[in-house]
């Protein structure tokens, strides 16, 4: 298992926290804004993170992406953490969690985990994916920033699946790479497009 999601998983213990809960989001929401940085590489390498070729909806991965048009974005993150929605046109649709400033992130996954395949949150957990759930869904109204189109041919490493027991470690570990802007404005601009 990785070092940073051990660490993160027993200081939980610890401090008595139940797993998958909106206390447990909070808890590591807090923790990690204490972490100063993620080395990415030594991060995609570690247990318990599976290295794909392939993305599969519901499953949320990290990766590295090279954007086609960032020079005409205003920003872009080239270090993703997105939850597969379906595919697209030389690509697939994704939830990029990045682009959510630390307490809406909590809310969406607080609404995301309402809508997974089953409760176990082992290997065969997803979240049940389509642009129309998210869509009709007001728990789940604050997806629109996060919902990218990435190519193929420009995803620049394998996928790196992180296994439903460390959704919640995984959405506030301070991995996002943003390219062209800091995270306030970005987050500014999400939070207007709520």
């Amino acid at each position: 298992m990785s070092k940073i999601f051990q660490s993160l998983e027993l200081q939980a213990f610890r401090a008595g926290i139940t797993p998958r809960t909106k206390e447990s989001r909070e808890w590591f929401r807090k923790k990690a804004t204490n972490l100063r940085r993620v080395n990415r590489e030594a991060l995609m390498k570690e247990d318990p993170l599976k290295q794909t070729n392939q993305e599969i909806i519901g499953s949320m991965y990290m990766f590295f992406y090279d954007h086609k048009h960032k020079e005409t974005l205003p920003y872009y993150d080239k270090f993703p953490l997105v939850v597969v929605v379906g595919p697209a046109e030389g690509g697939f649709y994704g939830l990029n969690l990045h682009y959510l400033p630390p307490i809406l992130r909590a809310k969406m996954l607080d609404a995301l985990m309402n809508i997974t395949t089953n409760t176990k949150f082992n290997k065969s957990t997803r979240f049940k994916m389509s642009y129309e759930l998210l869509a009709k869904t007001a728990t789940l109204k604050y997806f629109k920033p996060c919902f990218k189109h990435y190519l193929n041919e420009h995803v620049q490493s394998k996928f790196a699946m992180v296994p439903a027991p460390e959704w919640e470690i995984a959405t506030f570990l301070p991995t996002a790479q943003f390219e062209k802007s800091g995270k306030n404005k970005i987050y500014n601009d999400s939070r207007k497009m709520i």
